[in-house]
């Protein structure tokens, strides 16, 4: 793709807009960063000038229209007035990875789905990376698909995380292989209902072709309605169906291709029900590229999971602290809930993503003797919840942590799984989940109060 004397605005200043401001500029473009926020990392300016590429905080100017190509980091919405201006003005718009795509040699693997992804890419990219082939793991986890699209040799894989932000602009982008995990209400925030968050993440098999494959959830009921419309190859997986042709386990038992045993469940390292549901899109995701059974069963036995995601942080006085800060919207709550031993003191909230807690009032009353919330959804809640279960405020991660601590006794598991977005409180989930792990490892080892 040339991009050269081309003028590219960047909107958003985020790690997306940077490293698609650097590709830009080493292809000879000369690229501009516009970012309605106020500049908060003053090491991005200092890059920036480095670079010296030009860039404007705190609002989008004419400056920024003054371009051939718009280039969209995730975090902005579509529904942006600058995006809107763009399009009035005849600029074609993309988002980060639809450049990524047409700079990339190599082939595609793209995992969506409202829970699971991060856990999910990373285990396909050990898998394929066990297996001698030239793997590069991006997207919404570690580098964006743009900063390495280039470095993808042509007998090479882009495994890519992908969210509904993402996909919803896309024009030509498509994997090679397409992984759809799940689909639960999830950003209904920023898409305009339900439906909207559903058809973005649709898009992921949009421009497929009868060469490609589409490795899909058969258990979720919406994905099972609309996915056999899809025009690339449908490998099915699933926990509940015994299939002739797809991949399919269950919990007690072993997971088949078919009728051909792979390995027993319980020798999956990652543990929860979800996590066999994931270890079976990536198995489906693996023998499509034509990796063997044993490249592939060595990691599934040696994968501890990915941080922030259930990881275990200390066993303190007989108390466990577990970080799932990664589990952002009420779904990925339920299946952390599930996987976790009770009594639960379950640490919740952030940014409201306008999910509907009720839908775990069942699980809330069987596995959770305390909740403890932070953030902007503390109000909506405890107003779900307190009837159900005692609710407390707390009004930083290190208080909340220290009112666990003083609720809890041996055997009770204290939980950080907030159902919700950091921005309110944090950078994002990762700061969130790094700022859990310090204080749970600033308590004194003196055992738990009660």
């Amino acid at each position: 793709m040339n991009l050269k004397g081309k003028r590219i605005s960047i909107i958003g200043a985020g790690k997306s807009g940077v490293a698609t401001a650097e590709i830009a500029k080493s292809l000879g473009a000369t690229p501009f960063i516009s970012d309605s926020a106020k500049i908060k990392d003053k090491t991005v300016l200092e890059k920036l000038a480095t670079l010296e590429i030009y860039c404007e905080f705190g609002g989008h100017t004419s400056k920024a229209l003054a371009c051939d190509l718009m280039v969209v980091s995730p975090g902005v919405s579509a529904n942006a007035e600058i995006i809107f201006d763009a399009k009035q003005a005849g600029i074609i718009v993309w988002p980060e990875i639809e450049l990524a795509y047409r700079l990339c040699r190599g082939k595609i693997v793209g995992i969506t789905g409202s829970n699971g992804k991060t856990t999910t890419t990373a285990l396909i990219g050990e898998i394929f990376k066990n297996a001698g082939l030239p793997t590069f793991v991006c997207g919404n986890i570690g580098n964006p698909f743009v900063a390495i699209a280039q470095q993808v040799p042509e007998n090479g894989y882009a495994i890519v995380e992908l969210s509904s932000f993402q996909l919803e602009q896309i024009e030509s982008f498509k994997p090679d292989i397409a992984v759809f995990l799940n689909l639960t209400p999830d950003h209904l925030d920023r898409h305009d209902g339900l439906e909207a968050y559903i058809d973005a993440k649709m898009r992921i098999f949009e421009n497929q072709k009868v060469g490609d494959v589409a490795v899909v959830n058969y258990d979720d009921q919406t994905l099972s309605k609309r996915c056999p419309e899809v025009k690339s190859r449908l490998v099915w997986f699933s926990l509940q169906k015994m299939l002739d042709d797809g991949i399919w386990a269950t919990t007690e038992g072993s997971i088949f291709d078919g009728k051909t045993e792979l390995m027993k469940s319980s020798d999956v390292k990652i543990k929860g029900e979800h996590n066999l549901s994931n270890a079976c899109a990536a198995i489906g995701a693996a023998l499509s590229a034509g990796i063997s059974k044993d490249k592939l069963v060595e990691i599934l036995k040696s994968f501890a999971g990915v941080e922030h995601r259930l990881e275990p942080v200390r066993l303190i006085g007989g108390v466990s602290y577990i970080n799932d800060s990664k589990g952002t919207n009420v779904d990925s709550v339920f299946w952390a809930l599930k996987a976790v031993p009770a009594p639960v003191i379950l640490i919740a909230g952030g940014k409201d993503k306008g999910g509907d807690f009720s839908a775990l009032n069942e699980m809330v009353i069987k596995k959770v003797k305390l909740v403890i919330l932070i953030g902007q959804a503390s109000d909506k809640i405890e107003a779900t919840w307190s009837k159900l279960v005692t609710c407390i405020r707390a009004d930083s991660m290190e208080d909340a942590i220290l009112k666990a601590r003083i609720n809890s006794k041996p055997g009770d598991t204290v939980l950080l799984s907030p159902g919700c977005a950091s921005f309110d409180m944090f950078d994002n989930y990762e700061h969130r989940g790094q700022v859990f792990k310090k204080a749970v490892w600033d308590l004194k080892p003196e055992g738990a109060s009660k």
